[in-house]
């Protein structure tokens, strides 16, 4: 009569184990949802001053494209690059290869390694608006862009870092200090002004891209480049903030490559990602950059 007993037993413990797997599932979508509504608020975790956020991102930066010293350019003109949300990869040394012989010495500004965030894929929790928003690693791009003192700065990002240095310029716009930070590392207007140029590879401009404030009319140009088929960001989300962004005085430049995906200048992968590099569309970003950076100043 047991071998019955534990029959009918078994239908119970695996109705319970399936409850509880349901349980924990409704709370991590709760708790996502939660720190996704946290991030939309601008609640940041960390509270750094300035001095402290420069200390923990400056064993990480790097200049690349050039045989300068490792330390931000403190005259003449430089660039800040600012990587997608999986980290700095390749595509970053690239870009700042070009900006290098540009005349614009390329210092590629690591939001991950200091917070860890390159270790055991925790980059995707970025990726997924989990940590690190856009509005909160603009302090990031504040912090690098006092520390160069350079008269003239070109600020490159891609994805999440096109993200990032939206946010930032609507922050100088209004300026509110970005998300995290107790103040300004300079005054946002000194910051404002050595901006020479934006370049925005296919940014995320979705519902937590909180770009769209103040008045953008003193804003430097801006280029943003966009692949008509990207998987990742959504491109007529793009197009739109754009046109926001021209309603509020920005004078900005958009280029929509046919046929093109997300991460195109990019060939450094994780082992399942569907994205490859398109050398053919990078070359075309290129001169559309350089092209971009040679185009007269028209404030």
């Amino acid at each position: 009569m047991k071998e019955p007993t534990q029959d009918r037993r078994r239908p119970g413990r695996a109705r319970r184990l399936v409850a509880l797997l349901g349980a924990a599932l409704v709370l991590l979508v709760v708790l996502a949802g939660t720190n996704t509504l946290r991030n939309k608020a601008g609640i940041a975790i960390t509270d750094d001053t300035p001095a402290e956020r420069r200390a923990l991102l400056e064993p990480f930066w790097r200049m690349v494209g050039t045989d300068a010293a490792p330390s931000p350019p403190v005259e003449g003109a430089a660039a800040l690059l600012m990587s997608g949300c999986d980290g700095p990869h390749d595509n970053m040394d690239y870009w700042g290869a070009v900006l290098a012989g540009a005349g614009r010495p390329a210092l590629v500004v690591d939001s991950h390694g200091p917070r860890g965030l390159d270790e055991f894929d925790l980059w995707r929790l970025v990726c997924a608006g989990q940590v690190l928003p856009g509005a909160e690693r603009a302090g990031d791009v504040a912090v690098a862009l006092a520390a160069t003192r350079a008269s003239q700065v070109t600020l490159l990002g891609a994805s999440h870092g096109g993200w990032t240095v939206m946010e930032l310029m609507a922050q100088l716009a209004t300026g509110d200090a970005p998300h995290g930070l107790t103040a300004w590392p300079a005054p946002p207007a000194d910051l404002a002004r050595r901006i020479d140029r934006v370049v925005l590879l296919y940014p995320y401009c979705g519902a937590l891209n909180g770009a769209e404030a103040g008045d953008w009319s003193a804003a430097p140009p801006i280029l943003m480049v966009l692949g008509s088929e990207d998987r990742v960001i959504s491109t007529p989300d793009c197009t739109a903030m754009a046109e926001a962004l021209r309603r509020r005085g920005a004078d900005i430049r958009v280029i929509e490559l046919p046929g093109i995906d997300h991460g195109f200048d990019q060939a450094e992968r994780s082992a399942l990602s569907p994205l490859k590099l398109v050398p053919e569309a990078r070359e075309a970003t290129r001169r559309a950059v350089l092209g971009f950076l040679d185009a007269g100043n028209p404030r």
